[in-house]
């Protein structure tokens, strides 16, 4: 008969080796969801891929290793807002802007001071722009900003006619590189990211 500790311990050895294999698959199966992502990817959706059978904490120690991967290549994992994308470092953006034609577009000085008084003053509406900036916002500033995804209205200000509210996205937070607001320069440096958006 077969000693009983030597039988567990290979027990444990096999369990092991299952165990690593299996954090393996998942660790390859959120890569691969990430990596094909159009969008940003939040833990929560990554839970759901997985029926909701692994817990938070395990997910984000795996987005934790995944990042680890990717430290010594032209792509890194970053974690935009509350959820997580694959993109090219900063310092090879150009080379990938070249091989997809991509020219980033020019923004007006007015735009980026738009922007960068909705971004520190958010919740914010039009009208108090106009009061900080001292001159009337063009409504095709507006626009641009909205079509660009860096801002959104975020409620309405109850006040009579109940104006937007305007804020900023994930979306900013993305292009600037940055994981939240309170990433942001210093106010009186605010316009200088202005020269980074316009790339």
């Amino acid at each position: 008969m077969f000693n009983q500790d030597l039988v567990q311990i290979f027990m444990n050895i096999d369990q092991n080796y299952h165990d690593k294999n299996s954090e393996t698959q998942i660790i390859d199966i959120i890569e691969a969801c990430l990596l094909t992502a159009s969008s940003p990817i939040t833990v929560a959706q990554l839970m759901k891929i997985f029926d909701d059978n692994i817990s938070q904490h395990i997910v984000e120690s795996l987005l934790i290793q995944l990042q680890h991967k990717y430290l010594n290549s032209g792509i890194e994992l970053v974690k935009i807002a509350d959820a997580y994308r694959f993109r090219s470092k900063i310092e090879y953006q150009m080379y990938v802007n070249k091989l997809h034609a991509v020219k980033p577009p020019k923004y007006s000085r007015s735009i980026m001071e738009t922007l960068a008084i909705i971004a520190y003053k958010q919740p914010i509406t039009r009208g108090e722009i106009e009061e900080i900036r001292g001159v009337t916002v063009n409504s095709n500033t507006i626009q641009t900003l909205n079509e660009r995804g860096w801002i959104e209205v975020i409620g309405y200000k109850q006040v009579p006619g109940k104006p937007e509210l305007l804020g900023t996205t994930s979306k900013l937070l993305e292009d600037l590189s940055i994981n939240s607001l309170q990433d942001l320069p210093q106010l009186d440096t605010a316009l200088h990211t202005g020269e980074h958006l316009n790339g």
